[in-house]
Order: structure tokens, then sequence, then C-alpha cells
């Protein structure tokens, strides 16, 4: 695939009024989601649950793709359509997770490097075939005491850009996500230098990699401060200090920034998009990638009654796509 092409797909995924909905859960996961609701994790309740999802009538008005997880990019409604096949019949892009998640940095207590780079291209080449066209890839970095230390960031750093690298020569559009988790009794100040130092160390290897960021999105976590912090920001505060951070660490050719929730309420995750929209025009797009802070709500009412509230989930989700898909335009109003 071509950069134009790739760059076609990357501006699609943000297109005004529109962002990506995340529901790439691992099965360990969404074994979690769904107990916390009372939900046996058979493979046919996660076909099911991903079904009603993808299915909510009118959801591509606000939703421009989907982030899938490897089981789910090989399952299809109860009709035997294919999801991927779906999506895109519907206008949704199609994309999947294929980091094979975190684990323990040796020599490095607390701090952790994603792992999956082993076998990529094949994966890749393979969920190109099956209808994926963008990927994400999340590395985490954690905040403490002496944390997160210059080594830890370096080494997610390197895996992402090798991993957008590899995705751009099989054809797809790399979500990079370098996720400052909000865990911790830091405030938004620490927040703000370990998120600035963790962007400009992304940039810089995805520059020594030739990445080409016309063809990339960046999935960013917002500054703000923890979430055992005795101090807590306004939301004005957290977009104000998110855009500030952006803006002397993202270079203006990137196509657009997605950001994920983080833990943050529903409400604020869509109050603090719609903040940052107000707060334009930016060099680039900011819309949503957002997985609980879209499904959360859903997932409650599906759980009560799988076949009576089936059409009140779907009701739940149209309605956070929405309301994110206003705030990436800044018309929210709460």
């Amino acid at each position: 695939m071509s950069i134009e092409q790739l760059a076609e797909t990357a501006r699609a995924m943000v297109a005004p009024g529109k962002g990506i909905i995340a529901i790439d859960e691992s099965t360990n996961t969404i074994a979690k989601r769904f107990a916390g609701v009372g939900i046996e994790n058979t493979e046919e309740n996660r076909r099911a649950y991903r079904e009603l999802l993808l299915t909510t009538p009118n959801l591509s008005q606000y939703i421009s793709g989907a982030i899938l997880f490897d089981e789910t990019l090989r399952q299809g409604t109860r009709d035997g359509t294919r999801f991927a096949d779906l999506m895109t019949a519907n206008g949704i892009i199609p994309g999947i997770k294929v980091d094979k998640g975190p684990q323990p940095l040796a020599g490095f207590p607390g701090e952790v490097v994603t792992e999956g780079l082993d076998g990529l291209r094949a994966r890749l080449e393979e969920y190109y075939k099956l209808g994926a066209r963008f990927a994400k890839w999340r590395a985490v970095i954690n905040i403490g005491e002496d944390i997160p230390t210059g080594t830890a960031i370096e080494a997610n750093s390197h895996a992402l850009a090798r991993y957008a690298a590899l995705c751009q020569e099989q054809g797809l559009v790399p979500m990079v996500e370098p996720e400052v988790i909000m865990d911790g009794a830091h405030d938004i100040d620490t927040c703000y230098e370990v998120t600035e130092v963790v962007l400009r160390s992304l940039f810089g290897s995805l520059y020594e990699f030739n990445v080409m960021l016309e063809g990339t999105i960046l999935k960013a976590s917002m500054v703000i401060h923890g979430t055992e912090s005795a101090e807590k920001a306004s939301r004005e505060e957290v977009a104000a200090a998110t855009l500030r951070c952006l803006k002397s660490t993202v270079p203006a050719t990137l196509p657009g920034i997605v950001f994920l929730s983080g833990g943050q309420s529903d409400e604020d995750a869509t109050a603090h998009l719609d903040a940052m929209n107000k707060a334009g025009p930016h060099p680039w797009p900011l819309s949503f990638s957002y997985g609980r802070a879209m499904q959360q709500a859903a997932l409650k009412l599906w759980a009560q009654d799988m076949q009576g509230n089936y059409g009140k989930a779907q009701e739940t989700v149209f309605a956070r796509a929405r309301d994110n898909g206003l705030a990436a335009l800044g018309q929210w109003e709460g």
C-alpha cells in the first residue's frame, strides 16, 4: 500500500465528528468485565456482545473505526456475516490489537515493556487479508517512586516504532499508544513531565525507524492527576495541560490524535475532549478511541436482560458515540 493510501485511511479514522470504539479486550480482560456484571465468559457471549456493539443502528454516524481482538476479527454475526465485512459495508474501518501485553522489564522493578514483536510481520499480513486496515499497540508507562526510568521509556518507544514500521510495510495504519497510567498519587505537573518525555522519545524512535507520520495515528493519554492524588485538577486544567504538552511534542504532519479514557469517568472523558476542541483550532484533529467509556453503561444494561435490553443497550452505545462525536467537534453541551 502506498503512503497516499495509508494517509487516506489515517485521515478517515479522524474524520470530523468521528472517533474509534475500542472493543479489543483480551479474553482475560473481558472476563473481568463480564464477571463484574454477572455474565459467563464464553466464546458465544463474547461474540454476541461484540455483535451488539457493531450492529448498533447508525453507529457509523459518529464512529469511523473499531479496534478488535484477534478472536473477534475471525467471528461474525448470528447470520454468518463476518464482522470485518459488516463494518466495511457500514463505513467503519476494521482495526486489530496486535501486541501481546506488558511484561515486567527485567532489572527494573515496577516497570513493564510490551511484547509481541516476534512473528508480527506474518500476523500483520494475515490480519490485512482478514480485512483489518489499521492496528494498535499499547505501551504502559507507570509513574511512581523513581519511575519511569529512561530505560523503560526507551524500550517501549523502540517497540512501538518497530511495530509501526512493520504495520506500514504490510499496508496497515499503525496506532501508537504510549499510555501514561493514571494510577498513583502524582499530581498533574508530574504527569505532564512524564508525558512530555515519553512523547519526545516516541517520535524520535518513529523517525529513526523511517515510520511515515502521514500514515500514523497517535493514541494518547491525557495529562491528568493520579487517581490517588490529593490535588484534583479541573477539567479546564486537564485540557490546557494536555494541549500544551501535545503542541510541544507532536509534529503537525501527524493526521490526528485520538485519546484513551484511561480510567476516567464516562462524562470526564467526554468533557475533557470537548474542552480541548473548544480551545481549537489545533495542528491535528483531536478525537477519541474509548473502550470502557463507550461500553460500560451498555454492558450493564445488556447483562440485566440480554434479550429484553438489547435495543436499550444499543441506544446507550449510540448515545455515547454521539456525545463523544460532538466533543470531537467542541460541540458537546453536557
